[in-house]
C-alpha cells in the first residue's frame, strides 16, 4: 500500500500572525533610508522565522532598550519599533506612546493579535473595586502578562482546570464570591480545557461572566488535529520550541496517536525513515510559515520534487480557490475594518469593509458574528500570505438586483436605509443597490429638509427601474408610497386583529364621540359602538345628556357584534350583575333604604334603591298629613329615608313609605313621653261611716 500523507487544513500562520508579519513585510518595502527596524520581544514564536529577520537587519529587543532606541532616532536615522502578536504590558504601550510623541523620528507599530486585543479590552473595562479576573493559560506568556497588565484590580491566573479547583479547595478563591468574576482564557487554550473550567465554575461560582476568547482558527486547528491523530499512524506537529499552540497540538496528537513528533523543521526528519508508516498527518502551529510545511511534507512525500502549492490542490490536501469564483465560507473573526472567513481551504478568506457596503457608517460588528455563513467573489489570492481578498459586496450585485426587478413587478415594499442626500432627493442603500428618492417622493412636506432622513431605515417602493449591465443600471424608488401602502396594511391589520380578539363582555374605556335621542356613541379604541339610551344607567333616564356628555370617558361593555356590519352594541351595565338579586340580598319587607328621590309623578314618587332598582312611594305614603303634590314635600335628587312595605318578587316592584317611618317615630316619641311623666299622689282613703255621715250632715242640718 503506497504512503499517504496529509497537511491539515488549519496548519501554519493563523490570521493575527499573518497580521503581524504582513504589517513587517510593509515595513520593509517602504523602508527609508538609514531607518532601522526593531521587534519588541519576538514578533512570533518562530525560530526559523526570527532567523530570517535577522537575515534581513530586523533586530529583536527588550522593553529595557525602549529609551536608548527612541535617544538614537532621529530624521536621519529612524527607528521603527513593531510590537509582537502577543502583546506588551500597557505601562509599556504607554511609555511607547509618549516616546514616540516626543521623537517623531522613533515610531512603534502594534502588531497585537485583534483576538489578543479582545481580551485586552474585556480586562481594561472592569471595574477595579466590584470585579476580578481570572485568566486561564500560562502566567510566564507574554500574551498573559500583557493582559493582566490591563487590569489593576484583583487578579489571578491558573494554568488548568485542576488548578483552579485546587485552589477553590484551599480557600485561595473564597473571596471571588463577594464580587463578580470574570473568566477569559489565553487565545491559543485547549478547547477541551476550556470545557472543564467552564463545568468547574459552574459548580464554584454564582456571581460570574465567561468570555469565550480562544480564537476560533485555534479551535478549529486542534479539533482537525485530533481527528487527523485518530487516522494516522505518525503525527508530526511543526512549530517553535517556545509556541505554547504548538505544545498544545503536540499533547492533543499525542493522545491519539503514540507516534508523534514535534520538530522545529525538517531537518530534524532526518532519523525518521517514511517508509515505516502509511498514513502520516502533518499539523503546525500558528506561527509555522509555510515553506517549513512544504519542506516537512516533500521529506515525508514519496513525490518530493512535486510542487506543494500543486499538492494543497489535490484530493489529498486542501484545496485553494481561484480568483473570480464565488465562495461561501464561515465568519471567524469580526472587526468594524474587516471579516476573516473560513472557506475550507489552503487560504483565509478576508472581506474588508468596502468591500461589504456602500455605506460608510455601516459597522460589521453589528451586523455579523462569528459563525455566519456568508458569499463572496475572490478578487486576489496570494498562496505566499495564504489569504483570498474577498468582495461581499460584487458577489452581491447580481442577486441584489434581481430583488429590485423583482419587486417592481410584484409591487411589494422593500427595506433600505438612507445613505446620502443629493440634488432633488435622496439615495436609499438597499442590500448593495443604490436607490434614488425624488423629493416629492420621500414622504416629507413640500421644501420639506431631506437631510431630516440621512441614516434612517426606511420602507420604499420601487416605481421605475432601467436594466442594463451593473454600471447603467438604475432604480428609483418612493418612500411616500410605501408608507401610504403601510398605513393602510397596517390599520387593517389592526382591525382584523380587533375583531378576532372581540368577545360579548369585554371590558373597554371608551370616549363618547356623540349623543343622539337614542343613545350615545362610544369610540373604543379606533372603532366606534352605539349605547342605547336603556343601556346607559341601570336607573331610568329621559335622555343620554342626563348621565353624560360628549368627551366623557366611559366603562362600558360589549353588549352584541356583528363584524360583517362593523357594529358593535355596548351597554354602561356591568354584564352579569342582577340589580334585583343584589337587592334581595340587601333588603326585605320591613328594611329601612336610604333612597334617592328620581321623578315625581301625579300619584306619587319614585326612588331608587340600588341602581337598577326603584321603588314607588306613593302620595298617601310621603306626609303624615294630606298633601296634594308630591313636590310639596320631596323634590328630584333629595336623598331620604323609606321603609319597604311591599315587594312584588315576580313583577319586580317595591312600594315605600316615608309616613311609615314619620308615624313609628311619633309613636315611639308619645311613648317614651309616657314613660317619663311624673305620678300623681294618692290621697289617704277615708272612713265610709265617717264619710256618710259628713255628706249627711248638711241634710240634716237642712232638714233641721
Amino acid at each position: 500500500m503506497s504512503r499517504k500523507v496529509t497537511v491539515a487544513r488549519h496548519a501554519g500562520f493563523c490570521y493575527g500572525v499573518r497580521r503581524a508579519t504582513d504589517m513587517l513585510e510593509e515595513v520593509l518595502r517602504s523602508k527609508k533610508p538609514g531607518e532601522t527596524i526593531y521587534t519588541l520581544g519576538h514578533l512570533i514564536h518562530n525560530e526559523v522565522y526570527l532567523k530570517s529577520l535577522e537575515e534581513r537587519g530586523v533586530r529583536s529587543v527588550g522593553e529595557d532598550e525602549i529609551l536608548r532606541l527612541c535617544g538614537q532616532a532621529d530624521p536621519e536615522h529612524p527607528v521603527t519599533l513593531l510590537l509582537r502578536a502577543h502583546g506588551i504590558p500597557s505601562e509599556t504601550l504607554d511609555v511607547l506612546a509618549e516616546k514616540s510623541r516626543i521623537n517623531p523620528s522613533f515610531r512603534y507599530l502594534d502588531c497585537t493579535c485583534p483576538f489578543v486585543e479582545k481580551i485586552r479590552k474585556i480586562a481594561r473595562e472592569l471595574d477595579v473595586d466590584n470585579d476580578y479576573l481570572v485568566v486561564i493559560g500560562d502566567e510566564n506568556h507574554p500574551e498573559v502578562r500583557g493582559i493582566l497588565s490591563c487590569f489593576k484590580g484583583e487578579k489571578y491566573v491558573f494554568s488548568s482546570p485542576d488548578a483552579l479547583k485546587d485552589a477553590a479547595e484551599h480557600g485561595i478563591v473564597v473571596n471571588m464570591h463577594k464580587k463578580h468574576g470574570s473568566f477569559v482564557a489565553q487565545t491559543t487554550y485547549s478547547i477541551t480545557g476550556w470545557a472543564e473550567i467552564t463545568n468547574i465554575c459552574e459548580k464554584l461560582f454564582t456571581n460570574y461572566t465567561i468570555f469565550d476568547t480562544i480564537c476560533y482558527a485555534t479551535g478549529e486547528r486542534q479539533l482537525e488535529a485530533q481527528t487527523l491523530a485518530k487516522s494516522c499512524d505518525l503525527m508530526i506537529v511543526i512549530g517553535g520550541k517556545d509556541s505554547s499552540n504548538t505544545d498544545k497540538l503536540y499533547r492533543l496528537c499525542k493522545k491519539d496517536c503514540a507516534n508523534t513528533l514535534r520538530i522545529g523543521s525538517a531537518a530534524e526528519l532526518s532519523a525518521v525513515n517514511p517508509a515505516s508508516y502509511q498514513r502520516i498527518g502533518i499539523v503546525a502551529g500558528a506561527s509555522t510559515p509555510s515553506s517549513c510545511i512544504e519542506e516537512v511534507y516533500q521529506t515525508m512525500s514519496e513525490i518530493s520534487n512535486e510542487n506543494f502549492g500543486e499538492l494543497l490542490d489535490s484530493e489529498s490536501s486542501c484545496k485553494t480557490v481561484r480568483q473570480g469564483e464565488i465562495v461561501k465560507g464561515t465568519i471567524t473573526y469580526v472587526s468594524d475594518k474587516e471579516l476573516q472567513v473560513d472557506l475550507g481551504t489552503s487560504v483565509t478568506g478576508i472581506i474588508k469593509a468596502d468591500n461589504i457596503f456602500d455605506d460608510p457608517s455601516a459597522k460589521l460588528t453589528e451586523q455579523f458574528k462569528v459563525g455566519d455563513e456568508v458569499e463572496a467573489k475572490v478578487i486576489r489570492v496570494s498562496d505566499i500570505e495564504g489569504i483570498a481578498e474577498l468582495s461581499k459586496r460584487q458577489a452581491d450585485a447580481g442577486k441584489n438586483w434581481k430583488v429590485i426587478v423583482d419587486a417592481k413587478e410584484s409591487k411589494e415594499n422593500l427595506t433600505g436605509k438612507v445613505i446620502e442626500v443629493v440634488n432633488a432627493g435622496v439615495i436609499v442603500l438597499v442590500n448593495s443597490i443604490r436607490v434614488f428618492v425624488p423629493a416629492s417622493q420621500s414622504g416629507l412636506p413640500k421644501d420639506g429638509d431631506l437631510n431630516t432622513l440621512n441614516g434612517q431605515t426606511v420602507e420604499l417602493k420601487i416605481i421605475d427601474i432601467k436594466d442594463g449591465s451593473p454600471r447603467t443600471r438604475r432604480a428609483v424608488g418612493s418612500i411616500r408610497l410605501a408608507a401610504r401602502e403601510a398605513a393602510r396594511a397596517e390599520r387593517k391589520a389592526r382591525e382584523a386583529e380587533f375583531w378576532a380578539n372581540l368577545q360579548v363582555g369585554q371590558e373597554f374605556q371608551g370616549k363618547v364621540r356623540n349623543l343622539t335621542n337614542y343613545g350615545a356613541f362610544v369610540d373604543i379604541g379606533g372603532h366606534d359602538g352605539m349605547v342605547h339610551v336603556t343601556e346607559l344607567s341601570w336607573r331610568r333616564i329621559g335622555k343620554p345628556a342626563d348621565v353624560c356628555k360628549e368627551g366623557d370617558v366611559l366603562t362600558v361593555y360589549v353588549r352584541e357584534f356583528d363584524p360583517a356590519k362593523k357594529r358593535i352594541s355596548l351597554t354602561c351595565k356591568s354584564i352579569g350583575y342582577d340589580p334585583w338579586e343584589a337587592f334581595q340580598s340587601q333588603y326585605e319587607i320591613g328594611s329601612v333604604a336610604s333612597v334617592k328621590i328620581v321623578s315625581l309623578v301625579a300619584f306619587g314618587a319614585f326612588a331608587e334603591i340600588l341602581p337598577g332598582v326603584d321603588g314607588l312611594i306613593h302620595i298617601s305614603q310621603i306626609a303624615d298629613h294630606k298633601i296634594s303634590k308630591a313636590d310639596e314635600v320631596l323634590e328630584v335628587g333629595q336623598t331620604v329615608d323609606a321603609k319597604i312595605t311591599d315587594i312584588d318578587y315576580e313583577k319586580h316592584k317595591v312600594s315605600l313609605s316615608i309616613r311609615a317611618l314619620i308615624e313609628e317615630a311619633m309613636a315611639a316619641s308619645e311613648e317614651d313621653a309616657e314613660e317619663t311623666a311624673p305620678e300623681a299622689e294618692e290621697a289617704p282613703e277615708a272612713p265610709v261611716e265617717e264619710t256618710v255621715a259628713e255628706e249627711a250632715a248638711p241634710e240634716e242640718e237642712t232638714q233641721a
